[in-house]
Order: C-alpha cells, then structure tokens, then sequence
C-alpha cells in the first residue's frame, strides 16, 4: 500500500495516541465522532489562557486587541481554508448542530410557507433532518426524502424527480457517517438551483477529508464540524453573504446588536449579527491552528490517504464470511468510515470486546435511525479513518472482527 502521508510522524504530533488501553496501544478508530488534536492546536489553546486571556471586541487593552486578533484571525483562516468570497460569511457556532439549526431558524421561519417542499435524504444525520422536521410541522410545510440503492448511492431518478418547483429547500449531507457515501454535490446542487430552491449541506464528514471549495459548489448554507477536523469543539456556519444579510439573528444578547433601546435594537454587521454573548474564544483560535495543520498535509494528500487506507480495509473486510458492510464497495465513491453488522453481536457488544483490545470504535445507530432501518438494521460497528491511521491498525480491525465472530459462534 503505498503512503501519501508520513503517518509515523504524524503520530508523534498526537499525545494521546501515545499511550495504552488496557495495556494495549491504543487504536483509535472513532474519528467520524470526533477526532484526536495535535499538540499545535493543544498549544494555542493553552497559549491564548496563559499569556492572551480576555474577551474579545470590546476591550481596548493589550491583551484584549490581541484575542480580538486572534479570534478574527482563525476566521480568515477558515474562509481561505474552504474558499469562502467573504470572511464575512464565516459565522462561529457551538457545532454543526447549531450551525444547521441557526439555518432553520433564521432563514426557515421566514422563507417556507405551507405547502412549500423540503428535501433530504435517506443519508442523513439526525442534525440535518430533526431541525426540518420541525420546521415541517411549524410551517405545515412537506417533507421529501431521496433514496439510496443497496450500495448507499443516492438514487438519481430521485434527485431529478423530488427536486421539483415546490421545492424551497434541499438539505444534503456532502458525506454519509454511516455508509460513507460521498454524495453528488454539484448535480444536486445544481439540480436545485434550476427549481430556484437553496442548499444547505452538512460538511461535517466532508471539510476534515477532503478540499472543499464552497464557490465551486456555489452552495448556500454548509455547515461543519471544528472537533471532526483536529480542532476543538466548535462549529462553524458558511453562508451566502445576501441570505445572511437579509436574516434575522438566531439568538439576541451582546456582540450581536449595534444599539439597543428599551422597545427596539438595531443589529451588528456580519458575521457578528449571528454571534451573541462571549463566544468559545480559545476554540476558535484551536480551530485556526487546526486549518494550518491540514493546510500543511495538504487536503489532497489527505483525502489520497484516507482513499488507500478505505481500499485496504475494504479489501480485508469483503474476504471476512458471515459480516455485513454498508456503503459503496468502490472506495472512489466513499470517505473514510466503514459501518458494519456481525449477525451474531450486537454493535454494543462488539465495540466493548475492541475496547478490551485498546480499539476504539462506535457501536450504535451513529446519530442515523432512519438510515438504519431502512437497511433493515437497528445498530452497525462503524470504524473511521483519519490521518493518523495506519494498515497495520486495519489489521487489528480485522483481527477482532474474527475475535468477535469466534466468542459468538461459541
């Protein structure tokens, strides 16, 4: 298997993936969850509470002006880092979750109208499908859902015939954390541009793994992850300068007004009009140094790596008799997680047999009931892949996999 990446030094950059578990090293295989943080990202955070420590914006001190810097600096980071036109369409949430959320709520409430359309998937994770449930029922509005073939494809007669005039919205996710699949972006996109619909994808599995460039696909709204892509825990929401500009705010309180009377206020400029209270400072600048670190892999370098390391894994898998993989076999057309089903186990029960080994992987329905029970399923074991990864990790993988089979069948 040839090595894109130099995956021996990167691990030298991960403390945690220096220890053991149960007196084994540790394998970590959960990235889809979240992923591990390099020292760099450790450091900036720890820098920032040790010599930079203070609020943000308002403060005219020192120290106030260099965490202000600080802050806005990560954001041009990330703009860069996905291609945005405009910093300012850059808005920092808690997570994906509220980034989609903030989406729903703020151009949702005043765009769909009863009898409107909204279109999904069968892919989706939980975050890019209750938020539109309950818009639904707010709005009297209705509620499509693309389908996907055995392999977890989406279906393209679907995407051409859901996608109709009454479509306003379509929520996609750019790649399954449960198959894998990697979603025909540009076409769905496109697709719902010609209806006059807009777009918010969920990126969560998408900006960690590979290059994305937000004009090229000329989405409206996408949502990401920061803790899925080496960084801390926060979120961020790209959007289209014109809708933000006519949104109103997600939330109210400080940073995001410009004035404030006792009957009325006024809001601030983008991105802060969507940025109420003390935001998570340290984060975003852990966020920043994680945009470094995989700008320097390079993403293209990234994605090659996690494609082989898919490959080889998804080779030793098929030769496994008696387990069941989701998800596209071509690992062309998937990202770097890998959910299966042993028969004789329940998923919980096999991830704590691989805990015993030091392996770390999910056990469960992954945040995707639906698309488990579409497939028959109530729960998968699901491995995912990141740049620390190495094959010889694939090979304990396989080798507890056959572990679990021989305990089962007794």
């Amino acid at each position: 298997m040839p090595h894109t990446l130099n995956v021996s030094a990167i691990r030298e950059d991960f403390p945690i993936l220096q220890q053991q578990v149960h007196g084994k090293p540790l394998v970590y295989l959960d990235s889809a969850a979240t992923s591990q943080k390099p020292d760099a990202v450790i450091r900036a955070m720890d820098a920032y509470y040790r010599t930079t420590n203070a609020n943000i914006h308002r403060g005219v001190y020192a120290l106030a002006e260099q965490a202000t810097e600080q802050y806005e600096g990560a954001r041009h980071k990330i703009q860069k880092f996905i291609n945005a036109k405009s910093w300012r369409e850059i808005i920092y949430t808690r997570n994906a979750t509220e980034a989609i959320n903030l989406v729903a709520y703020a151009w949702g409430r005043a765009q769909i109208q009863a009898g409107d359309e909204i279109v999904s998937t069968v892919l989706e994770h939980h975050a890019n499908l209750v938020p539109w449930q309950l818009l639904a029922k707010e709005k009297n509005a209705r509620l499509k859902f693309i389908g996907a073939d055995a392999q977890g494809l989406l279906r393209a007669d679907d995407i051409a015939t859901l996608i109709t005039a009454q479509t306003k919205l379509v929520a996609v996710t750019m790649a399954s954390n449960v198959v894998g699949t990697l979603t025909p972006i540009h076409s769905i996109i496109a697709r719902a541009h010609a209806v006059g619909a807009r777009v918010v994808v969920d990126a969560a599995q998408a900006v960690p793994h590979m290059a994305v460039d937000v004009q090229s696909l000329d989405c409206d709204f996408l949502a990401f992850s920061g803790h899925k892509m080496l960084g801390p825990f926060v979120g961020i929401l790209y959007g289209k300068r014109a809708l933000l500009e006519k949104m109103e705010p997600f939330l109210g309180g400080g940073d995001m007004i410009r004035e404030v009377f006792l009957d009325h206020s006024t809001w601030n400029d983008l991105p802060w009009k969507f940025e109420a209270g003390t935001p998570a400072i340290a984060e975003a600048i852990g966020l920043g140094a994680a945009v470094d670190y995989l700008t320097a892999l390079g993403m293209d370098n990234v994605r090659a790596h996690e494609r082989e390391l898919t490959a080889y894994a998804l080779d030793q898998l098929r030769a496994i008799k008696g387990i069941r993989i989701l998800g596209p076999l071509d690992p062309e057309q998937r990202g770097g997680v890998i959910a299966f089903s042993i028969p004789e186990a329940h998923p919980h029960d096999v991830a704590q047999i691989f805990d015993g080994e030091g392996i770390c992987v999910r056990g469960g329905h992954h945040c995707a009931m639906p698309l488990h029970d579409y497939y028959g399923l109530s729960a998968t074991t699901r491995a995912s892949f990141y740049v620390y990864n190495a094959p010889e990790e694939v090979d304990k993988l396989v080798e507890t996999i056959k572990k679990v089979q021989q305990i089962f069948k007794g």
